[in-house]
């Protein structure tokens, strides 16, 4: 066989694996209660149109996604999963557009890189072209951690959410009486210092709005730059701003890694 196809086939089993392991070890479902108080949908709606500072407010589903059973989820099950999917990718989206900007401004960090002092790359300004920059142990380590996290994310829950959690809960790093870290950790992820504990319903409501916004945009703007520095012109606003990039952003290890030459 061909040994690029060999290499494709090799990493869509070791993402099925690692998919497959996360979503083995997520917390069992409880004990379901005789009465039922709302079901995910209505939750849904309800956010929706508690949504008004959204361009178009109200409950909008014209492909009816709502109503698709994901794998045996049922309805509850698959609209928490695409909730709490929205929400960690309006995340990711917007420290992802922070970081875009950072390094695009040549906003780097003030110590080396690595053990030998080579600093952070620059790469003429092009956030792509520094990832391709840095050294494949950097990128492992980076990987690492967000695996590690998204590990923990799943599995260290009191209820999941697609069992009736609430999408969106990132559970504590710090005392959590699901798993423990061998290693101390200082901080949680999630509200590091504390902040939200004593928030009203009220301002907690309006800072998940606000925050499904503000990822919702930051999804867009992220692939904007993407977009951009492939095809020049293809995001107008964009042209002659974002620098130019001949590599493949969906192929993070592609410069400098090959599943049979390690």
């Amino acid at each position: 066989d061909d040994p690029h196809e060999l290499k494709m086939k090799f990493s869509a089993v070791v993402l099925a694996l690692a998919f497959g392991t996360a979503a083995a070890f997520a917390p069992q479902a409880p004990a379901k209660s005789s009465v039922k108080l709302a079901s995910a949908k209505d939750d849904l709606i309800a956010l929706a149109e508690a949504n008004t500072d959204a361009l178009s407010p109200g409950f909008w589903d014209p492909l009816g996604v709502a109503e698709i059973d994901f794998w045996g989820l049922g309805q509850d099950g698959t609209i928490g999963y695409l909730r709490h999917a929205e929400i960690k990718h309006g995340r990711v989206a917007m420290a992802a557009f922070v970081g875009y900007l950072a390094g695009a401004n040549g906003v780097q960090f003030p110590w080396p890189q690595t053990l030998k002092g080579d600093p952070f790359p620059y790469a003429g300004g092009s956030p792509e072209a520094q990832w391709d920059a840095i050294p494949l142990a950097a990128k492992w380590q980076i990987i690492s951690v967000i695996a590690f996290l998204e590990l923990w994310g799943e599995c260290a829950l009191d209820t999941h959410y697609m069992k009736g959690g609430k999408p969106g809960v990132y559970p504590p790093l710090v005392n959590n009486a699901n798993m423990q870290i061998p290693h101390p950790v200082p901080l949680n992820l999630f509200d590091p210092f504390n902040l939200s504990a004593k928030a009203s319903p009220e301002k907690k409501a309006k800072g998940l709005i606000a925050e499904i916004n503000n990822g919702r945009l930051a999804m867009i703007g992220i692939m904007g730059f993407l977009a951009e520095a492939k095809v020049a012109g293809s995001v107008p606003f964009l042209t002659g701003v974002v620098k130019p990039y001949d590599g493949d952003s969906m192929a993070p290890f592609l410069s400098d890694f090959d599943m049979f030459n390690l």
